[in-house]
C-alpha cells in the first residue's frame, strides 16, 4: 500500500468512560502508538478522533492501546452511510441498572434510615427483626447492588487505578467499597472494633452506588437529547428507494443504489440520494438541510439533495451522489467532526482534571487520618464518614463534561438552522471575532448580475453590438458573461462565432469575431493593451460606478468602441445582517475586485465600514493579515475559488453553501442557506455557547471547591454534623446533571437578538 492510500485519521469509539480522567487517560493511551500526530477524545459523545502522520499507525495496535488502560475501541467506518448512534440502547442499559439498583436498595434504606425519620417504624424493625438477622440482610441485598448494577465501579475503578490512572469510578469503587467492608466486618467480627464504633453504613454504600447509577442514567437522556441533531439527519434517509433497472421497477434497499440509478419518488417521499430531475415537477421541502422553510420548487434538471421532502408531485431522478458522497452524509460528517472538537479552555480542563483524582484520594486518606488520630469517639467511625464522603463528592465527570456538551448541543442546534460548523473551536474563534470582512459577488449580491446599459461611442447599432459581445463572452463561465449572454438570448439574436478567445484574469476577456479583434475588461487591460481612454469615458464609467453598476470598457482593434454595465442585486437579507453585525459590536469590511466607485456604492448602501476594491485574488489573504493586525481576530465570508486563500487566511472562514468545493473545503463554517443573516445567528450562538461553556465550568469547579472540605468535615467544629455520604452522592450526580441541563438550554435560546 501506498502513503498516498493510507488515512489521515481515524475515528474511533470509545466505550467506558466516564469523566474527564478517563479521556485523559486514553487520549495518553493513543498518542503513544507510533504514527499517531494528535489524538482528541470525547466525553459527550465517546468518539475520539486520531490524526496520523504519513507512515499511518496500526488500527490494532490503537485499539491494544485503548484497552491496556482499560476501556474498549471501535473503529468508526467513516466510508459507509452514516447510522443512528446507539445512546437509545446505552438509555435502556443505564436505565435497567439504576431500576435494579433501586429495588435493592429500598428495603436497605428502610431497615436503617426508617428508622430514624419515624419512631414507630424504628420500634417495630427492632421488635420484629434481631439485631443480626438485619444486618445480615443488609449485607446481602448491598452486595446483590455492588456485585451487580454496581459492578462496573470496581471492575473499571480498579483496572484504572491497576493502570496507575485512578478515575471517578476508583473514588465510588473506594468510598462504597470502604463503607461495605467496614460494615462487613462489622457484621462477621464486631469484636475487633470498639463497641462504640460498631456501626453498619450498609445504607450508605448501597445508597451511594444507587444514586450515582441514577446521575448516569438521567446524563445519558440529557446527552441523548443534545445530540438528536444527528439522529434527526440519520433519520431523513429512507431504508429503500423505487428503483428502474432493465426497464422494472423495484423497492431497492438504500445501501445497494448506484450513482446513474433511476429512482422513483412519489409525492409525500423522502428522496433517498443526492440527483438530478429527469421528469416530474414538485415542490421539495429541504428546511432539515439549508434551513429554509419553504419548500423549493423542482423540474426536469434541477439538482436534489438527499434526505429532502417531496411534497406534491411525482419525480424521477438520476441518482448522482450516494452513500457516503451524498450531501446529508457529509453533512453528518461534518457535525459529528466538529462535536468531537476541542475548544482551548477544554485543553486547561484536561490538565488539571489529569490531576484531580490523584488529589482527591489523598485528601480522603488526610481526612480520615486526622479524624481518626483527633477526632471525638467514636474516632473510627467518623473517620469512615469523612474519607468515604470525600471521595463519593468529588465529581471530575461534571468538569469533563462542562465544554463538549455545550459543543454537542450548540452545534446540532446550528446544523438544524443550516449553519455547518466544521471545526468545533470555530465557535471560539467566532466569538472572538472583531471584524466581518465579505466578497461582494455571490455573497452579499445573488451572482447573478444582469446588463443594465450598453454605450456605443463609435456611433454603432445597439443590437449588432450586443450580439458581437455576446460572442465575445461565449467561452467564458464569469457571472457577467452570463448577464450579456442571457440578454442577448432574451432578445432572440443571432450570435456569430468567436475565435482566440482568452481570459486576462481580473482583467477581462480577448477574442476575434468576424475579422475584428475585441477586448472587453477594465480600465486596466485597456491601459496595458495601450488602447487610448479618453477622459469623457471616464466620466461615464464613474457615473455608471456610483449608481451601484460595474462598468466595462470596450475595444474593437485597439480603439474604445462601448461601454458596458451590469448590475448585481443584493441579497434580501443584506442590509438587515449589517444592521445586525453592528448591534452586536462588530466592524464590516467589503473586499472586492470589482471597481472602487460600484464597492463604494453597495458599502454605502448597506452601511459596511471599510471598503478595499479592485483586490486581486492573491492579495485578499494579505489585506486580512493587515486587518487582524490593525483591528484583531476576523471572519471573512465568501463564495468562489478566488475566496478560498482569504477563507483559510481569516480566523474564521465562513462559505456560503451555494459557492464551490474548494472554498466550502477552506472554511471553518458553511451556510447551508442563502440567508445571510444566518451569520449574525452563528455569531450568536458562538457567544452564548462560550457563556454557557463559563457557567458549566464555573459550577464544576465551585462545586468542589466548596464541598470537599465540607465532606472532610470543616464544618463540625461549629455545626457537630458531618456530611453524610449519601447527600454527598446525590451532589454529585446532581453536578452533572445540572451541567448536562444547563448545556441542553442552548437547544431553545433565541438565536435572532442579542449576543
Amino acid at each position: 500500500m501506498s502513503t498516498h492510500s493510507l488515512p489521515l485519521s481515524l475515528d474511533l469509539h470509545i466505550e467506558g468512560m466516564t469523566c474527564a480522567s478517563c479521556v485523559r487517560r486514553v487520549e495518553t493511551a493513543l498518542k503513544a502508538v507510533p504514527g499517531v500526530t494528535e489524538a482528541s477524545v470525547n466525553l459527550a459523545t465517546h468518539r475520539a478522533l486520531v490524526a496520523l502522520g504519513p507512515e499511518g499507525a496500526d488500527p490494532q495496535a490503537l485499539l491494544a492501546a485503548v484497552s491496556k488502560r482499560g476501556y474498549e475501541a471501535q473503529i468508526i467506518d467513516t466510508e459507509q452511510p452514516a447510522a443512528a448512534d446507539d445512546m437509545t440502547a446505552e438509555d435502556a442499559l443505564a436505565g435497567r441498572r439504576f431500576a435494579w439498583a433501586a429495588i435493592l436498595t429500598l428495603p436497605v434504606f428502610v431497615l436503617e434510615m426508617g428508622g430514624h425519620l419515624i419512631p414507630a417504624l424504628h420500634h417495630l424493625i427492632q421488635e420484629t427483626i434481631p439485631a443480626q438477622t438485619l444486618a445480615w440482610l443488609q449485607l446481602v441485598l448491598t452486595t446483590a447492588v455492588l456485585a451487580g448494577p454496581g459492578r462496573s465501579f470496581f471492575t473499571r475503578g480498579f483496572k484504572a487505578l491497576a493502570h496507575g490512572g485512578p478515575d471517578m469510578n476508583t473514588l465510588v469503587a473506594l468510598g462504597a467499597g470502604s463503607a461495605w467492608l467496614y460494615s462487613t466486618l462489622v457484621t462477621l467480627a464486631p469484636t475487633i472494633f470498639p463497641a462504640a464504633s460498631r456501626h453498619l453504613y450498609f445504607e450508605a454504600a448501597a445508597v451511594v452506588a444507587t444514586l450515582i447509577l441514577l446521575g448516569r442514567w438521567l446524563e445519558s437522556r440529557a446527552k441523548g437529547r443534545a445530540g438528536s441533531a444527528i439522529r434527526e439527519l440519520v433519520g431523513l434517509q429512507p431504508r429503500t428507494a423505487w428503483v428502474r433497472r432493465d426497464g422494472d421497477w423495484a423497492e431497492t434497499p438504500l445501501d445497494k443504489l448506484i450513482s446513474g440509478d433511476e429512482i422513483r419518488v412519489r409525492p409525500g417521499e423522502k428522496i433517498p440520494v443526492d440527483g438530478i430531475v429527469l421528469e416530474g415537477e414538485s415542490w421539495v421541502d429541504e428546511s432539515m438541510i439549508t434551513g429554509e422553510p419553504l419548500p423549493a420548487s423542482r423540474r426536469a434538471g434541477d439538482r436534489l439533495i438527499g434526505g429532502t421532502l417531496n411534497t406534491q408531485g411525482s419525480l424521477i431522478l438520476q441518482a448522482t451522489e450516494v452513500g457516503s458522497q451524498t450531501v446529508l452524509a457529509q453533512i453528518i460528517r461534518l457535525v459529528e467532526q466538529a462535536q468531537s472538537g476541542k475548544l482551548p479552555v477544554q485543553q486547561l480542563v484536561d490538565r488539571v482534571t489529569a490531576w484531580f483524582v490523584p488529589v482527591v484520594m489523598v485528601l480522603a486518606a488526610l481526612a480520615f487520618a486526622a479524624w481518626w488520630i483527633w477526632g471525638p469517639d467514636p474516632a473510627l467511625a467518623h473517620a469512615l464518614v469523612a474519607g468515604v464522603a470525600v471521595l463519593i463528592i468529588a465529581c471530575p465527570c461534571a468538569m469533563g463534561l462542562a465544554t463538549p456538551i455545550s459543543i454537542l448541543v450548540a452545534t446540532g442546534r446550528a446544523a438544524s438552522r443550516g449553519i455547518l460548523f466544521r471545526q468545533g473551536d470555530a465557535l471560539q474563534r467566532l466569538r472572538d471575532a472583531r471584524l466581518i470582512a465579505f466578497d461582494k459577488t455571490g455573497t452579499l449580491t445573488l451572482g447573478r448580475p444582469v446588463l443594465t446599459d450598453l454605450l456605443p461611442l463609435d456611433g454603432g447599432d445597439t443590437t449588432e453590438l450586443l450580439a458581437t459581445l455576446a460572442a465575445v463572452q461565449a467561452g467564458s463561465e464569469h457571472p457577467i458573461a452570463h448577464a450579456i449572454r442571457s440578454s442577448a438570448q432574451e432578445q432572440s439574436l443571432a450570435v456569430p462565432d468567436a475565435t482566440q478567445f482568452e481570459a486576462v484574469t481580473g482583467a477581462g476577456v480577448r477574442a476575434q469575431v468576424q475579422g475584428h479583434r475585441y477586448l472587453m475588461g477594465s480600465v486596466r487591460l485597456m491601459q496595458d493593451a495601450g488602447v487610448p481612454v479618453s477622459a469623457s469615458a471616464l466620466d461615464r464609467m464613474q457615473t455608471l460606478a456610483q449608481a451601484g453598476k460595474t462598468p466595462f470598457l470596450v475595444a474593437r482593434d485597439e480603439q474604445l468602441s462601448s461601454i458596458v454595465a451590469v448590475a448585481d442585486t443584493l441579497r434580501p437579507s443584506a442590509r438587515a445582517l449589517i444592521q445586525r453585525l453592528h448591534a452586536l459590536g462588530l466592524k464590516t469590511a467589503l473586499i472586492t475586485g470589482d471597481h472602487e466607485a460600484a464597492a463604494h456604492a453597495v458599502a454605502q448602501d448597506l452601511g459596511i465600514d471599510i471598503v478595499h476594491a479592485q483586490t486581486l485574488p492573491e492579495h485578499k489573504a494579505d489585506l486580512l493579515r493587515e486587518l487582524q493586525q490593525s483591528i484583531g481576530p476576523l471572519a471573512f465570508v465568501g463564495d468562489g475559488i478566488n475566496d478560498a486563500p482569504a477563507l483559510a487566511t481569516a480566523d474564521v472562514g465562513i462559505a456560503m453553501g451555494h459557492g464551490t468545493d474548494v472554498a466550502i473545503e477552506s472554511a471553518d463554517v458553511v451556510l447551508m442557506n442563502e440567508d445571510l443573516e444566518s451569520i449574525a445567528r452563528a455569531i450568536t450562538l458562538s457567544h452564548k455557547t462560550l457563556r454557557n461553556i463559563g457557567q458549566n465550568l464555573f459550577w464544576a469547579f465551585a462545586y468542589n471547591a466548596a464541598l470537599i472540605p465540607v465532606a472532610a468535615g470543616a464544618l463540625y467544629p461549629w455545626t457537630g454534623l458531618q456530611l453524610s455520604p449519601m447527600l454527598g452522592a446525590g451532589a454529585m450526580a446532581l453536578s452533572s446533571v445540572f451541567v448536562v441541563t444547563n448545556a441542553l438550554r442552548l437547544k431553545t435560546q433565541s438565536l435572532e437578538t442579542g449576543n
